[in-house]
């Protein structure tokens, strides 16, 4: 990805979304901050559910 094109704004769909909701309040911002990096890294644009419950196992839940 060039860097001309790098936004530090990611899109997240419905499923994702409605995901992170479920993620207890008091640790949300942290597990946004590790989905939206674990997208970074697989090059995505758009946080999926996939990338959510992939971190999700990460975490150990």
């Amino acid at each position: 990805m060039s860097s001309s094109n790098f936004t530090d704004i990611l899109q997240w769909t419905a499923e994702a979304k409605a995901k992170l909701k479920r993620i207890p309040y008091f640790v949300r911002p942290q597990a946004r901050k590790r989905i939206e990096q674990l997208a970074r890294e697989a090059d995505l644009e758009v946080v999926t559910a996939e990338i959510v419950e992939q971190a999700r196992s990460e975490f150990g839940q």
